[in-house]
């Protein structure tokens, strides 16, 4: 029990345990006002840093694409190759000299390689201040592509021309798109095939259709030309796990329903590809451009400029590229992003506008 004691004038003063209980009752039972005051505080300084942060990283990614003058609205060449032979017989293919030069031209004109699979998907992955080029080889001919007893591509065939390229110039990918036909690179059996499209695809090489037989789709019923893709398709799944995205059109020539060679299917065989590719004459607009074209994306034969291909192949081409770099998609380095100068902004496809990064 605590103690009364007689204070001055009369007045009773409790003292000992009975003190310390009235004390203890005047304290408060719940959360200290200050502190709640305090976390307040700190979770909007917390806010407003991250805030700050978030405005500084824009700021200076923004501050990277115009140093480079980054333009990912810009148009990419996709170059057309088919054989690759000492002795051309046709006005398609290239020596190995050509096309050895016309890679290391490439490589010094700062292109990067990238396949029409991450192409038409938007995943051009580059360096900043780097050009995607999608290189892409019909027919499957045993020119593009052999290989020796150890397992490794033939000297002069274009794989191993790329390859060497990439080697001497660091940054320069040695990848590619093969748009295979049942040819399969000269192989008579499946297993042989397998072989071949699986050694390109642990490369990085991606492999594409153009369709088993090789015909042309113009002028063709839906239901045939269905069966051609298909069968073009199931050629290649039928080899390896890992299935075509693109379709390259043979002799570029587009059926009578353009969706038809995007979309279908016959019997077993469903197809839904990300872009079709047709056989000349202009670079491809960037797949961020709201004018891209999936059903229909222009493709540039390798040649000299002479004759008709005095405008219209890659030699010119890249010459015009060189020459208007404004047009010309130039990465920000930022996989993520799309970066263009402000006033190119109308030209952004919708399905993007969450990535863009104008400056």
């Amino acid at each position: 029990m605590g103690r009364l004691r007689m204070g001055r004038a009369g007045v009773v003063v409790a003292t000992g345990v009975a003190t310390g209980a009235v004390l203890a009752g005047c304290g408060s039972t719940g959360p200290d006002a200050g502190d709640e005051q305090r976390a307040r505080v700190a979770a909007s300084a917390k806010a407003s840093a991250a805030a700050a942060s978030q405005a500084n990283l824009l700021k200076a990614k923004v501050q990277a694409a115009a140093k480079v003058k980054a333009n990912e609205l810009g148009q990419v060449p996709v170059l057309m190759y088919h054989r690759v032979v000492d002795k051309p017989a046709t006005q398609d293919d290239r020596t190995p000299r050509q096309f050895r030069t016309e890679l290391e031209r490439l490589a010094k004109e700062d292109y990067v390689a990238v396949t029409a699979a991450e192409f038409v998907t938007g995943r051009i992955d580059i360096p900043a201040g780097k050009h995607p080029v999608v290189l892409t080889f019909d027919d499957s001919s045993p020119s593009q592509f052999e290989l020796d007893g150890m397992g490794l591509p033939r000297p002069n065939t274009a794989v191993a021309i790329l390859q060497d390229v990439a080697k001497t110039h660091p940054g320069f990918r040695g990848v590619g798109t093969f748009y295979v036909t049942r040819d399969m690179f000269g192989k008579a059996t499946p297993e042989e095939g397998a072989q071949m499209l699986l050694w390109l695809t642990d490369k990085g090489f991606d492999i594409g259709n153009h369709t088993r037989d090789h015909l042309s789709l113009r002028g063709k019923p839906k239901k045939a030309v269905n069966s051609e893709v298909a069968a073009g398709h199931r050629l290649i799944t039928g080899l390896i796990k890992v299935p075509p995205v693109t379709l390259a059109l043979p002799y570029g020539n587009q059926p009578d329903g353009k969706e038809w060679g995007l979309k279908g299917s016959s019997g077993d065989v469903s197809y839904d590809y990300g872009g079709v590719f047709l056989a000349g004459y202009t670079p491809a607009l960037s797949p961020f451009n709201k004018k891209f074209d999936p059903l229909g994306i222009p493709r540039i034969r390798s040649m000299d400029k002479k004759g008709d291909c005095a405008k219209f192949c890659s030699v010119a081409w890249l010459d015009w590229l060189k020459a208007n770099a404004d047009e010309r998609y130039t990465s920000d380095g930022d996989v993520k992003t799309v970066a263009f100068p402000k006033f190119k902004a109308p030209f952004v496809a919708k399905s993007f506008t969450d990535r863009v990064l104008p400056y």
